[in-house]
């Protein structure tokens, strides 16, 4: 895990103390070592920093460039099936390195951008090609690590993360305003919108091409979700997964270093700690837990551990941690208002402090239908006798209308937007404000699968790999997810939602494979998210300290009778949207 940053100016020379500066600012995402690459006519700067795992010499240094010296490379995450592309390519490259870094190189080389095709990992990939005068960008396909780019009066930046663009001084501080109500509505801000006008995300699965001659752009999907058809029965579809999964961890257990595991004693953490232990790889294992809740985790992930006999780390949050709310600004350059950002900061940090990597379960609920919302949409799906009434919720309108309601915690609608924001803000108000979802509504699968997909696109992409990075970053510990193989999901997304959901056990064919395995009183457990007690977040007085002298209400953002009324009226989750953005904003434009 590494952080990346690209500079082009179409005049003039990059100022080279400045680009050291924006890479800086990237230091927790790298903190093993630098590197930077500015051609001859500095218009042209590559940056790098270093978390090293593979080849831990100077070798594995970046950017990186080709034998010829005309095209470089800076890479930022892991590239699992690097060995086997290695002997795939051997014959024509000439390796002088243990990295999947080079190995990426060698793949352009050979097959141009359709090299991207051959990767099975996690990365944000900035290719310049100097024979060629084109940068290129990628970014994985489920959006496990970030990429941001903006094209502003001849500079072209992109980066790991939005400060070390801002830092670069070429934007102006504008807030993006159609992307403030996107935030009330998703809790984060959708892709390829950023919180800055004129910076954006490159989408997962998507690839940019950057002419520099012109420095005209254009972006386009490399890979998609499959939605071809396969039958199987539910035995052999255990059997499958079982393959593909076991692989997947083999894979992600490379390295030079140790890896560790987060694990909170649901299904999907315990399932990661089994199957690297049946790796011959017992993990060393980090949970958070939360004082005085009779429903905290952590003792769950003690029973795990102990039945594994494998070694478990707690650190245990308690009515102070909330307060950690004010270091999250630094971490999250766009505001997210996931309710675990601090929790997952915690047991970051934990994790850190023994080990460089660790797996996580993210992935898992997305693709074995674990979410609540999932669960209840299937069963409800299945209810025959209520045919014509099934037939209207399920209709694509309503379906996304049910997705909307089931992602809120706090509903912002057109009318609700218009209440809280400044007047002058009503006209950046989307005409559509569920357009991020309905983008992302797939009306060629069943409605069931429909929800599955705008789980991966919106909800996991957008929300739960961002908290994920960022909390993890700011620690400098890489996290890697097994279960985000794109070869498993293509599978299981083939299988007929029969044979993976049922409307009695969740993530059937998970549990399939690990009820061997973990203790019962594990199997037997509910559905948890990752989320603390109510009084965390819901003290009203908290709230009423925090937002009494509001910058937004100061800067005609929000309106001070919105946030009287919610405080009158005790609406936490709403509360909670409007505290992390007015955190937000007193960081990164006051």
């Amino acid at each position: 895990m590494c952080g990346i940053l690209g500079h082009f100016k179409k005049e003039g020379a990059i100022d080279s103390s400045i680009f050291n500066q924006m890479l800086n600012t990237l230091a927790h995402r790298g903190p093993d070592g630098e590197g930077i690459y500015i051609s001859e006519d500095q218009k042209k700067a590559l940056g790098h920093r270093r978390l090293s795992f593979l080849d831990l010499s100077e070798n594995g240094r970046q950017p990186l460039s080709n034998p010829k010296g005309n095209i470089w490379l800076t890479f930022n995450g892991e590239i699992y099936n690097y060995k086997e592309l290695k002997n795939k390519l051997k014959n024509n490259y000439s390796f002088k390195t243990k990295t999947d870094t080079e190995v990426i190189l060698a793949a352009y080389e050979k097959w141009g951008t359709s090299f991207v095709q051959h990767l099975k990992g996690m990365f944000a990939i900035g290719i310049l090609d100097e024979h060629k005068n084109k940068l290129y960008l990628f970014r994985d396909r489920f959006g496990i690590k970030p990429l941001y780019y903006g094209n502003f009066e001849g500079n072209f930046i992109f980066a790991s993360e939005l400060k070390a663009i801002m830092q670069s001084g070429v934007f102006p501080k504008k807030l993006n305003k159609s992307a403030i109500a996107d935030y009330f509505v998703y809790r984060y801000i959708p892709s390829p919108k950023s919180i800055w006008e004129n910076i954006f995300k490159l989408p997962p699965a998507c690839q940019l091409e950057l002419n520099l001659d012109n420095f005209e752009y254009k972006t386009e999907e490399y890979w998609q979700l499959s939605t071809s058809e396969s039958i199987v029965d539910e035995s052999e579809a255990t059997t499958e997964v079982k393959t593909i999964l076991s692989k997947s961890v083999k894979e992600h257990l490379r390295a030079d270093v140790p890896i560790g595991s987060f694990l909170s004693g649901g299904y999907d953490s315990s399932a990661l700690a089994v199957l690297m232990k049946n790796e011959g790889y017992p993990p060393y294992t980090f949970s958070i837990g939360f004082e005085d809740w009779k429903n905290s985790e952590h003792k769950y992930a003690d029973l795990v551990a102990k039945h594994l006999s494998i070694p478990n780390e707690n650190i245990l949050a308690n009515s102070e941690s909330i307060n950690l709310i004010e270091l999250m600004p630094a971490i999250y350059d766009e505001p997210i208002a996931d309710i675990s950002i601090t929790p997952t900061y915690l047991v970051s940090k934990l994790a850190r402090k023994k080990v460089k990597a660790v797996f996580s379960g993210e992935g898992a609920d997305e693709i074995f239908g674990g979410y609540t919302w999932q669960h209840n949409y299937y069963k409800l799906s299945r209810q025959n006798s209520l045919l014509q009434k099934i037939k209207n919720i399920l209709s694509p309108i309503k379906t996304v209308d049910f997705y909307a309601n089931a992602m809120a915690m706090g509903r912002f609608d057109k009318k609700e937007l218009k209440k809280m924001l400044h007047t002058e803000l009503h006209s950046s108000i989307p005409k559509d404000t569920e357009w991020f979802y309905r983008k992302n509504y797939n009306p060629n699968l069943s409605p069931m699968k429909s929800i599955q997909f705008m789980d991966i696109k919106c909800f996991m992409a957008e929300l739960v790999l961002t908290k994920i990075d960022r909390a993890s970053m700011a620690n400098s510990l890489e996290v890697r997810v097994p279960f985000l193989d794109h070869q498993l999901f293509d599978k299981v997304l083939s299988y007929h939602e029969d044979v993976y959901l049922s409307p009695i056990q969740t993530k059937k064919l998970l549990f399939e494979n690990i009820k061997t395995n973990l203790p019962k009183e594990i199997l037997k457990r509910e559905k948890q998210g990752f989320v603390g007690p109510d009084k965390y977040y819901m003290n009203i007085d908290f709230y009423k300290k925090e937002l009494r002298a509001s910058k937004l209400v100061k800067h005609n953002i929000i309106k001070q009778s919105y946030i009287d009324n919610l405080l009158k009226e005790e609406y936490n989750w709403k509360l909670w949207k409007i505290l992390v953005f007015e955190k937000w904003f007193a960081h990164w434009t006051i």
